[in-house]
């Protein structure tokens, strides 16, 4: 029989068990498509490896996205190389907040590429074919990630699991794109 707590035999609860057992609710609680609800508070935390740019972003509160922290977020994954600023989709940012529940840790989000404006994504195109003509990086439905101290392979499975837009991983990279577009894998 199950203590007033919740664990077994009268055992406490392990903190690892707790932990894992809060993210999967809060996991839950945060995929509205999924599961009809909300989260009260959704924060992330990123830095951006080509600016050295850092943003603690508590984007969702109250029920509502936050314009003036959702315009930060926008400065941050700006185009860093022509300085164009784009809005973000905020589904994006609630894909990565899911990715941060799966992976149960609060940790940092390393952005290495958000908006790419057209002229941008046009020069990679020139020096990679593995950028798309029509890249969702330039509609602010696209970044490319990994989180600090966490393996990119775990990360892709995670995003994978989602079942919620493009996941692209690029081990050489080590970085995964995610993306708010049909679902699908490369």
């Amino acid at each position: 029989m199950p203590n007033s707590d919740g664990s077994p035999h009268g055992l406490p609860l392990s903190r690892r068990t707790f932990l894992r057992s809060s993210a999967l609710a809060t996991l839950a609680l945060s995929a509205p498509a999924a599961f009809g609800r909300t989260v009260e508070r959704r924060s992330l935390t990123f830095v951006h490896t080509h600016t050295g740019e850092r943003l603690v972003a508590p984007y969702f509160q109250g029920g509502c996205y936050q314009p003036d922290c959702l315009d930060r977020v926008n400065h941050l994954l700006r185009d860093f190389r022509t300085g164009d600023v784009h809005a973000i989709d905020p589904a994006l940012l609630d894909i990565l907040f899911n990715l941060q529940v799966l992976a149960d840790r609060e940790a940092t989000f390393e952005v290495i590429s958000g908006y790419r404006s057209p002229a941008t994504n046009s020069q990679l195109r020139r020096k990679s074919n593995g950028v798309a003509t029509q890249s969702l990086h330039m509609q602010g439905k696209a970044m490319d990630i990994r989180i600090s101290g966490f393996p990119t392979v775990k990360l892709r499975d995670h995003a994978l699991s989602l079942k919620r837009g493009g996941v692209g991983y690029y081990a050489d990279s080590n970085f995964v794109h995610v993306d708010t577009g049909r679902v699908r894998f490369w």
